[in-house]
């Protein structure tokens, strides 16, 4: 049989968790200016670099059209050359 022991004293209870006393707590400060301006900055350029792409989106577009009217040619030449080639009724 295996026992397991603890190894605090039974007098003494610790606290779970421990309660924060005046020399651990954090003094509360207020943010400086500089500071609020890099998080401004910050977000500010994150939302910049997730705008949508206009351009990009317009030279896709321009090279679909382009490619829709190449394959249209080569579908008029394809049935020309298959008319010409025809034998005389």
């Amino acid at each position: 049989m295996n026992t397991t022991l603890s190894t605090t004293r039974p007098g003494r209870q610790q606290q779970h968790p421990p309660s924060p006393t005046l020399t651990t707590r954090a003094s509360s400060r207020r943010v400086g200016l500089i500071d609020r301006l890099a998080l401004r900055l910050g977000v500010a350029l994150v939302a910049w670099s997730r705008r949508p792409r206009l351009l990009d989106d317009r030279d896709e577009q321009a090279r679909r059209v382009q490619a829709a009217q190449a394959a249209e040619r080569r579908e008029r030449s394809m049935q020309r050359d298959a008319l010409l080639t025809l034998p005389p009724r």
